[in-house]
């Protein structure tokens, strides 16, 4: 079985939801979890879900934990023993095969590239989500991890989401877009025109495995009509925000209107579609393994599905897929990184 490494420190209210969301874990899943914080914290914890330490779930000790206002850049040096970044170092040692952490995601992304590394090729990590539609999962990438970026690095985006696409959804040629202001191509802006231009140039290649859409706005997120869509993370945060706000209050228009009985599982069907819990977490794209960011705020579902999520992808060979594919398109992105504006 796949060992899953959990920062047991990371969350809002942590460590009561990452230990319960273990504790599920282990029950409905084949997975070891490794829960790494403060062990006595963890195993006063454990004890009051009637659990002990065994062969599903093992407490590794860490003394420190990462707070939100510790700052990213400097935290893997200023604390060297948090639970995050033991709980990465597990999965650089090969200890672990994934890591889940709800903790402060700047924090886990640096943590991430010092420890693990960045898959040869890949100018950035990008954090990359996954929102429902009317046709299926929609590919967002990068959803945080980058406010500032190259037409390079947004091009890169665009193909990390679509390999994650096809290798997580099973679509063989994803239709890819970027995020701008219009669907004309003198929309947008000089980053997005030229990152535009330069995912037209790869997919020209005859081994490109994507069709280029083009610009798509917002109100295409949720059409079904792309499957990727490349953005930086500043913009796609404020999406994320708003869809996640707009998706609950839609929930709770929809209960206040509706009579108990037959019309309340089209609610609750539709509560589980937008629920961000169900995803569990967001794939830290480009680092040299599988980890898992969740929101600051996940209950144990979330964490128990992020678990299932991380597993998961371990066990399709993500990262050695990933790596082969970007290595695929690496020598179209050294051509252009010079060209950059």
């Amino acid at each position: 079985m796949n060992v899953i490494a959990v920062d047991a420190m990371g969350g809002d209210a942590a460590p009561a939801p990452e230990v319960a969301g273990a504790v599920q874990a282990v029950r409905e899943l084949p997975v070891t979890v490794a829960l790494v914080g403060d062990a006595e914290v963890v195993h006063a914890e454990l004890a009051a879900h009637g659990v002990a330490p065994d062969d599903g779930i093992r407490v590794v000790h860490a003394p420190h934990a990462v707070t939100m206002d510790d700052h990213p850049a400097r935290v893997f040096k200023q604390k060297p023993h948090s639970s995050m970044r033991l709980a990465v170092e597990m999965v650089a040692r090969g200890e672990a095969q994934a890591v889940v952490s709800a903790g402060n995601s700047g924090a886990m992304l640096a943590t991430s590239a010092f420890a693990l590394g960045r898959i040869s090729g890949i100018e950035r990590p990008a954090i990359v989500s996954v929102l429902p539609t009317v046709a299926g999962p929609l590919v967002l990438c990068d959803t945080g991890a980058n406010v500032e970026v190259k037409p390079s690095m947004l091009a890169q985006f665009g193909l990390l989401g679509c390999e994650y696409d096809r290798l997580a959804h099973g679509r063989a040629r994803p239709r890819v877009g970027i995020l701008s202001n219009g669907t004309e191509p003198g929309k947008g802006t000089a980053l997005t025109r030229a990152a535009l231009e330069l995912l037209g140039r790869m997919a020209a290649d005859p081994d490109a495995a994507f069709e280029l859409v083009g610009y798509v706005e917002g109100s295409d997120l949720f059409s079904g009509r792309i499957d990727v869509v490349a953005t930086d993370g500043f913009t796609s945060n404020v999406v994320l925000k708003l869809a996640e706000g707009l998706s609950e209050a839609m929930v709770s228009m929809a209960q206040a209107r509706v009579d108990t009985g037959l019309a309340n599982p089209i609610v609750d069907d539709l509560r589980r579609t937008l629920d961000y819990r169900e995803r569990g977490g967001a794939l830290l794209g480009g680092v040299d393994g599988v980890v898992m960011i969740c929101h600051g705020r996940s209950d144990a579902h979330a964490i128990k599905n992020a678990i299932k999520a991380a597993d998961d992808e371990a066990r399709g060979h993500l990262i050695e897929n990933l790596t082969a594919a970007i290595a695929r398109h690496a020598p179209l992105w050294v051509g252009i990184r010079s060209e950059d504006t």
